[in-house]
C-alpha cells in the first residue's frame, strides 16, 4: 500500500467527468448527427489545444481548431475531397506556423480527425452498445491506472515521457477493461474474445496517453489546456479515447470491425 497516496485533486476529477459523462451519454444516446456535431466540436477544441502546445501566436491555434473541426465535418457530411482539402489546409498552417514541432502537429490533427471519425462510423455502424463497451473500456483503464497507482505504487513505467505513470497503475488498467469485457460477455454481448479484445483496447488506450505526454513534455507543459476542472485539457481527458479510436479506426480499415 502507498501510505502517501494524495486524493486532493479527486473531487475535482469527479465532477468534470460527471458534468462529461452527461453529455458524453446524452450524445451516444441520440447518435446520428447529434453524435457528429458533438465529436466535431471537441475535434476543433483538441486541435486548439494541439496547436496551442507548440505555438504561441493564438490565431494560429484558432486557424488550426477551426480547420480541424471542418476536416472532420467535411469527412462525415461531404464529399470526401473537401475533407483532403480541409486536411490538407490544416497541415499547412501546422508547417507553416509551428516552426518547433510541425510534424508533430500535422501527425497529432490527423490522429485526432481519423479517431472522431472512426468513433462516428462505429456508433452508426454497431450501436450504442458496442460503442459504450469501448468508451467503458477507456474509463475503466483510466479509473484502474489511477487507484493501482495511487495505492500500490512501485516502480515507474517510462520517467523520461510521465514521471507518474507506474506499472501497477499500467496493469490495473488492463484489469479494469478486462472486468468491463466480462460484464459485456455475461450481458449477452460478443464472444469470449471480447475480453482479450477490451484489454487490447486499454492497451491503444494508454498508448494515446503516453503519446500526448510525451508532446505535453517536450512542449515544457503540464496540461494541454484548463478547461476541465481537475483533468487540464481536452486532450489531457481524451487521449486514451484517441488512441482507442485510431485502434478502431486500423480495424474498419481492414474490415476487421
Amino acid at each position: 500500500m502507498n501510505a502517501g497516496a494524495d486524493f486532493s485533486d479527486l473531487t475535482a476529477r469527479t465532477l468534470s467527468a460527471v458534468a462529461m459523462l452527461v453529455v458524453g451519454l446524452g450524445a451516444l444516446w441520440l447518435g446520428g448527427d447529434v453524435f457528429a456535431v458533438v465529436l466535431i466540436v471537441v475535434a476543433g477544441l483538441m486541435g486548439w489545444e494541439l496547436s496551442r502546445m507548440h505555438c504561441p501566436v493564438s490565431i494560429v491555434q484558432l486557424v488550426f481548431g477551426l480547420l480541424l473541426a471542418a476536416s472532420l465535418l467535411c469527412l462525415l457530411f461531404l464529399p470526401n475531397v473537401w475533407a483532403l482539402v480541409t486536411g490538407a489546409m490544416a497541415a499547412g498552417v501546422a508547417i507553416t506556423g509551428h516552426k518547433g514541432r510541425p510534424m508533430a502537429v500535422v501527425f497529432g490533427g490527423g490522429a485526432i480527425v481519423l479517431a472522431c471519425a472512426a468513433l462516428h462510423l462505429f456508433r452508426v455502424g454497431t450501436g450504442l452498445d458496442w460503442t459504450l463497451w469501448l468508451i467503458l473500456c477507456v474509463v475503466a483503464t483510466d479509473i484502474g491506472g489511477y487507484f493501482a497507482g495511487k495505492l500500490i505504487g512501485g516502480p515507474k513505467l517510462w520517467v523520461r515521457i510521465s514521471p507518474k505513470k507506474t506499472w501497477s497503475g499500467t496493469i490495473g488498467g488492463w484489469i479494469g477493461a478486462a472486468v468491463v469485457g466480462l460484464v459485456a460477455l455475461s450481458s449477452g454481448l460478443g464472444t469470449v474474445t471480447i475480453v482479450l479484445t477490451s484489454v487490447l483496447v486499454s492497451m491503444a488506450s494508454q498508448a494515446g496517453d503516453l503519446s500526448e505526454s510525451a508532446m505535453k513534455r517536450a512542449a515544457g507543459i503540464k496540461d494541454s489546456s484548463q478547461l476541465i476542472p481537475g483533468h487540464g485539457g481536452l486532450l489531457d481527458r481524451f487521449d486514451g479515447l484517441l488512441g482507442a479510436g485510431l485502434l478502431l479506426s486500423i480495424g474498419l480499415a481492414l474490415g476487421l470491425v
